[in-house]
């Protein structure tokens, strides 16, 4: 049964998360030509690589141009941990904010600091400050790891860090319902359609039935880290061929589910945090899985708000 370790990337335009992706696996995340010539990272980039255990980890790699935030919410939606990406040339800037609270309020509570451009200038200033930072946050005390993506300095010890950090995270349950957020819908010719997404629970296998919506979807075939694979268990990236389905009916966003699992609702009561409702809309999105949905905003009690 296939299985792996996800993490997502984070952080501040410029700082070096592709090209630290790229030595850290050898792989190009950036999949669009745009992308390449410009040296910007617009949408969800993917990446794999064996570490010196011989433990699997994927790499979502997310843009970190405030532009590009909602495609960056879509990649850390379903992930465990993050690795947080600053530069030792820059420091903490606008973007590593945003995506610090990001993680923050997804709850993520696992996640290594890489401060990147080590060869450009003095790590040490810029991996206490931001580590101070992150204490403050549900990710608590984070290890650091300056590095080169450049030189090669410093990945080695990068890699050590991921295995100690994956070596920490609670298992995931390979036995509960799947609940599939899609992050890429396209069309594989002499397949059809194709979908993508973290597995983040359970486990999916060749000929399994899903609920997409109200109608009913069959798993035709899959893969996984670019290999035919019969079957998956959570943490994993996986690729599903679905049969009977067009392109056209799937966006980023969707979720398979397990029949018989979840309940739909399209209202939700929330909680705030404090002060926050000094700043709220009237309208809203909300950032859950690989989705965005427009909401509209009821105050409720004090803290409590309704969202529709």
């Amino acid at each position: 049964m296939t299985g792996m370790d996800v993490l997502a990337t984070a952080g501040h335009v410029d700082h070096g998360k592709s090209a630290l992706v790229r030595a850290l696996t050898g792989m190009e995340p950036d999949r669009w030509e745009e992308e390449r010539r410009r040296g910007l990272t617009i949408d969800l980039g993917f990446a794999w690589t064996t570490l010196p255990t011989g433990r699997r980890l994927a790499l979502v790699d997310v843009p970190g141009h405030e532009r590009f935030v909602g495609n960056m919410l879509a990649g850390v939606g379903s992930v465990p941990a993050a690795l947080l990406v600053v530069a030792a040339d820059d420091g903490w800037s606008a973007q590593t904010a945003e995506h610090v609270a990001v993680l923050d309020a997804l709850g993520v509570r696992h996640a290594l600091l890489a401060v990147t451009k080590a060869d450009l200038a003095d790590p040490a200033p810029v991996l206490a400050d931001v580590r101070e930072r992150l204490g403050r946050t549900a990710m608590g005390e984070v290890p650091g790891v300056a590095v080169s993506a450049l030189t090669g300095a410093g990945v080695p010890e990068l890699a050590g860090a991921l295995e100690t950090l994956l070596a920490g995270l609670p298992p995931a349950d390979p036995g509960a319902p799947v609940r599939l957020w899609v992050d890429r819908a396209f069309t594989i010719r002499g397949a059809g359609t194709v979908v993508t997404g973290t597995l983040a629970a359970g486990t999916v296998a060749t000929g399994d039935r899903f609920l997409l919506g109200d109608r009913e979807v069959v798993v035709r075939g899959m893969h996984s880290l670019g290999e035919p694979v019969a079957d998956a268990a959570a943490t994993a990236r996986v690729a599903l061929n679905l049969r009977g389905l067009a392109v056209e009916d799937l966006s980023r966003g969707d979720a398979l589910l397990t029949p018989g699992a979840f309940r739909t609702t399209s209202v939700l009561d929330v909680a705030l945090t404090a002060g926050a409702t000094d700043r709220l809309p009237a309208e809203a999105v909300v950032h859950i899985g690989s989705a965005a949905v427009g909401a509209r905003l009821r105050p409720l009690d004090g803290a409590l708000l309704r969202l529709q």
